[in-house]
């Protein structure tokens, strides 16, 4: 099936486990094949009165020594071939994980948190599955199914060809029902995914619900999803709840055929009481695969409509792509840093879901040793200005050139590790402080300390029982917003890049802290391009370069004394602000 392409290279890995198992599993289904053989000689020499009390513990024994032996086996192919499952299911999810961290920031824009974490559960799970039970169903229906046949045939050809009577009409429904269930299962995981969307969204918003009085009305939107998932299984259930009854009324009809015909072939002593017990066995032995086969067909059919979803995700490209030339700077090992001057040539840019630019003709330069304060109203283009150095996003004309070179020319590891990145919006982990602040990289206390000390946080993290490492919560649910602004302020700062990018450091801080984080700001750009976007303009009021962003361009540009002196919006916005210090 071309589905299944996608996890061949972890079957060639796990080969020799899955072989392993294969051949216990196949072991196992010979020994079964054995026990209906010792029940003929026993029935035989019953029936003909010829055996004693040692002869009938002879064939107990071997029963008993062949179940236990079937035991230890089936412990070996389960460890090896689900094993060998497990093992493929990490290395799938690794797989995806890491793909999906390639993707550029407009995947996101566009696709749903829970859609994705449905596709590195569920989906993998079922893949999981068919690759594991699926394959010990489909060694089972194949080699015990033909195995049991040809007992059975050695017995009596003509009884197993009435036994056989509805092996087409199995055939027949299993590749009609096949196809049936590929879509539903289809249709099911993406509801599946907008389940765990939903669930996730109402989760991670609780606290907004619960102020706004909303749980019933969450309650319901979530129960009107999870009625959807139940009607769209319910759909599948109707066609696998048909087809293994169907599998049992076909393997009954066989057996009715068996008994009557067998019957009377025991009665004209064609074949042996023995051989007739025997055959039955045999037939009962083939159950299994024949429902093995609706097995595997359900759990096939599972696994490739989850590969097909993975699928999806996995031919998606970045289009933010590293150049032929950038990917042999890494083969060589030579990495390029920031030093002098980053320089944006005629900047345009456009999100990939709009025809509007957000920016356009774009010039500016800012050296190394100084500071460039970016301002404007909200929506100007700013933050995305900002994306666009550490290649968040591409420029869609023009180019940004670091150091007389391009900046497509760095390799993407090589151009972040020169960036120091403080959003907007602080993102945090549900680790601890120190863990958020280092990103776990080993870190000497004194340089921690020093870090967020330049943060303005040093005091406020000292003032928890546990300091450093006092746990956050979710989003650093514990923290105010200045205080994680503060700490995000300070994973910059101690990362120690030439580059520091701030988008509005001091907007969720008080005057007076805004005041130290402006002075180590000041400190920092000595040897640093610093780059900031702010509302307050306090925050660049010192800044060696300003420029004002309105509608996506650059609408003025000067220090703070030659803006001020205007009348146009830095000047307007500066005497608000003034005014506002002085209330």
């Amino acid at each position: 099936m071309k589905s299944f392409r996608l996890i061949q290279p972890y079957f060639y890995q796990q080969r020799y486990l899955i072989l392993t198992g294969i051949l216990c599993l196949m072991v196992v289904d010979t020994l079964q094949l054995i026990i209906p053989r010792i029940i003929k000689w026993a029935v035989d020499d019953l029936t003909s009165l010829q055996i004693d009390t040692g002869q009938l513990i002879v064939y107990a024994s071997q029963i008993a020594g062949i179940a236990v032996l079937m035991g230890l086996l089936r412990f070996v192919w389960r460890r090896f071939l689900i094993g060998a499952s497990r093992l493929i299911e990490k290395e799938l999810r690794n797989k995806l994980f890491f793909h999906i961290q390639t993707l550029s920031a407009s995947y996101f824009d566009q696709s749903r948190t829970g859609d994705l974490m449905a596709h590195a559960t569920n989906d993998i799970n079922n893949i999981r599955m068919a690759v594991g039970m699926g394959m010990v169903a489909l060694t089972d229906a194949i080699f015990l199914g033909s195995a049991a046949i040809c007992f059975m045939a050695y017995i009596n050809v003509r009884l197993t060809l009435f036994a056989l009577i509805p092996m087409p009409m199995i055939i027949w429904f299993t590749r009609s029902f096949g196809k049936k269930m590929h879509r539903r299962y289809t249709t099911v995981q993406a509801v599946f995914s907008e389940l765990t969307e939903s669930v996730r969204e109402s989760f991670s918003g609780i606290r907004i619900v619960k102020a706004f009085n909303r749980q019933q009305s969450e309650t319901d939107r979530v129960a009107g999803i999870s009625k959807k998932y139940i009607a769209e299984n319910l759909k599948l259930v109707r066609i696998t709840g048909s087809f293994f009854p169907m599998m049992i009324l076909f393997t009954n009809i066989s057996l009715t055929v068996v008994l009557f015909f067998g019957g009377r072939q025991t009665i004209k002593t064609i074949i042996t009481p023995g051989d007739f017990v025997a055959f039955i066995s045999y037939l009962n032995l083939l159950t299994w695969p024949m429902m093995a086969m609706g097995w595997v067909t359900n759990l096939i059919q599972r696994g490739a409509a989850s590969i097909d979803r993975l699928n999806k995700i996995l031919h998606t490209r970045p289009e933010i792509i590293e150049l032929p030339e950038t990917m042999d700077a890494t083969a060589s090992g030579r990495k390029k840093q920031i030093r002098h001057k980053i320089s944006f040539q005629q900047v345009g840019f456009s999100y990939p879901s709009s025809d509007t630019p957000v920016l356009a003709d774009i010039n500016f330069c800012v050296r190394a040793g100084s500071v460039l304060g970016i301002v404007g109203p909200q929506g100007s283009g700013k933050t995305t200005l900002l994306q666009l150095i550490p290649r968040i996003y591409d420029t869609s004309s023009g180019r940004i050139v670091i150091d007389h070179e391009d900046i497509k020319n760095f390799r993407l590891s090589d151009l972040r590790k020169n960036i120091g990145f403080v959003s907007q919006e602080p993102f945090l982990f549900s680790g601890t402080i120190r863990d958020n602040i280092t990103f776990g990289e080993p870190v000497a206390e004194e340089t921690l300390i020093q870090a967020t000390r330049a943060a303005a946080v040093y005091d406020t993290i000292t003032g928890f029982t546990d300091g450093f490492e006092t746990t956050i919560g979710e989003k650093g649910i514990i923290l105010s917003g200045g205080q994680k602004q503060r700490i995000v302020l300070a994973r910059a700062i101690i990362a120690n890049p030439p580059v520091l990018l701030l988008d509005d450091p001091i907007g969720q801080v008080d005057t007076e802290t805004a005041a130290a984080i402006i002075r180590t700001i000041r400190e920092l750009s000595r040897d640093k391009i610093v780059i900031i976007v702010s509302h307050r303009l306090s925050a660049v009021r010192f800044a060696d370069q300003i420029i004002v962003l309105a509608s996506g361009r650059i609408a003025e540009s000067g220090t703070h004394e030659t803006l001020i002196a205007s009348s146009n919006y830095y000047a307007r916005s500066y005497a608000i602000q003034r005014a506002e210090l002085l209330e």
